[in-house]
This record gives structure tokens, sequence and C-alpha cells, in this order.
């Protein structure tokens, strides 16, 4: 299988297109900083490459899909990890954090996919793109509105692409609680946000139950997501959800 992973940088997107390399596939990794996906290309193995892209801009998303085709000799499957969440209440956040979140989480989703489109089309491949518990399985997470209302965008935009194109697999991956990889595989998730914010809504987030209190295996995810990309369109899978098991005494 020849894929590419958006947002290969850190976190969870770095963490499969590792996995990938490592199980046999051919894997192009996309993000801004080259020097971390040319380390993770390095790590995931023979046959895989580093490809600077920028998902907020067009032009950078169309030269990095064209890149990664010729690198790859063709696409199979893409793999949209990007995504960034910003802390605050909802009637904080402002302009600009609107348009970043959703600029990088929903239209860099579609703006890639449009790029590979081609690709995808003549392999009969396969999208998957991760998105959130907060967007589905339970009620917005208070401080995290912006990214769970971004994250229900994209979850339309994915059922969108389905309905007009039906011969390319659409597939959303929904993630609980992960504890990611190590080193630079960690999440970067909440690296911008407020100390004293995260701390007044995380036991909100506990008392209400939409942090399970368990952690996901990343090596389970990664195993779903080379599943769903490897069945192409041959299977419709509209949804997916990688949960972690909540463990009880006993």
């Amino acid at each position: 299988m020849k894929a590419v992973v958006v947002g290969a940088s850190s976190g969870l997107g770095r963490s499969i297109g590792i996995g990938l390399g490592q199980r046999g596939h051919q894997v192009a990794l996309l993000a801004r900083r080259l020097d971390r996906i040319e380390e993770a290309a390095a790590e995931a193995g023979p046959g895989s490459v580093a490809i600077t892209c920028d998902v907020t801009d067009s032009a950078s998303c169309e030269a990095a899909i064209a890149g990664a085709a010729e690198a790859l000799g063709g696409i199979d499957a893409v793999v949209y990890a990007s995504g960034i969440g910003p802390l605050g209440r909802i009637a904080e956040v402002d302009r600009e954090s609107w348009l970043r979140t959703f600029d990088t989480n929903v239209v860099g989703a579609s703006i890639v996919t449009a790029a590979a489109l081609p690709h995808l089309e003549a392999s009969q491949g396969a999208v998957a793109y991760l998105s959130s518990t907060s967007a589905s399985l339970t009620p917005p997470w208070p401080g995290l509105g912006a990214y769970a209302v971004s994250k229900a965008a994209l979850d339309k935009l994915v059922e969108a692409w389905r309905n007009e194109h039906p011969h390319v697999g659409f597939t959303r991956i929904t993630v609980g609680e992960c504890g990611g990889g190590e080193g630079a595989s960690g999440s970067e998730f909440p690296t911008e946000w407020d100390g004293d914010l995260a701390i007044e809504v995380a036991p909100i987030w506990m008392e209400r139950n939409y942090m399970s209190g368990s952690l996901l295996d990343v090596e389970e995810l990664i195993s779903v997501v080379d599943r769903v990309l490897s069945c192409g369109a041959t299977a419709v899978i509209p949804s997916v959800a990688v949960i972690p098991r909540i463990v009880t005494g006993g």
C-alpha cells in the first residue's frame, strides 16, 4: 500500500506514519517541520519519504500531494491526522482562533482530499480522517467547544465526500484518549493551553465521564487504521470508533 499521512510530525499522525511504514507499506509523511518528518521517515523504514506540507496553504497541499504521488508511484491511501484544539471558554474564542481551527481541522482536510482524489480514484483507494469523541460520542467538552465544533464539521465533510465520490473509501475514525507514542510521537495537543483553565475544566471532564480514565494503546489505533486503509473502496466503512476499554476492579 502507498499511503500518505498528513500531520506526521508529532502525536498520533507521527505514530501512524511510522507504524504503517514498519508494517511494510510505502509511506509519505507530510507536515510543516521537515526535521521532524525526516526523523519519522527514517524510523518508518525503507520506502518512506518526508515532504513538507502546510495544510492551511492550498498551494502547499497540492505540491505535497503531487510530490508524494511521484515519490511513491501513486497513492492508495491518505490519513488526515492534522488537528489543533485551542482551550478556551466558548464565549472567549476569538475570530482568529476559530479560523485557525477550521483551517487546520476542516478546510485542510478537504484541500488535501481534493488534491489526492485523482490518484485515489485511479487506485480505488481510501481516506481516513481522525475525529474525536467530543464530536459524536459525548457533548462538547467545556473549554474545547471550538475543537468539538470543528470535528463535527469534519464528520459532515467526510459524508459529503462519500456521497459525491462513491468509488473512493472515506472513513471517520473516532479516537478516544490515546497514549500516543514516545518522544516526538507524544501528543503536542495541549502545549498552547492556558494552564489555569486546564486545571479548572479537567475535573469537569472527569466528573461528567467524558474521559474514561484509561488510555488506548497507540498500536491498537495503528492496526485499525491499517485495516481500514487496506480495504480501499471495496468495503463501505463510514465510521469506526477506537476507544480505550474501561477497566473496573473486582
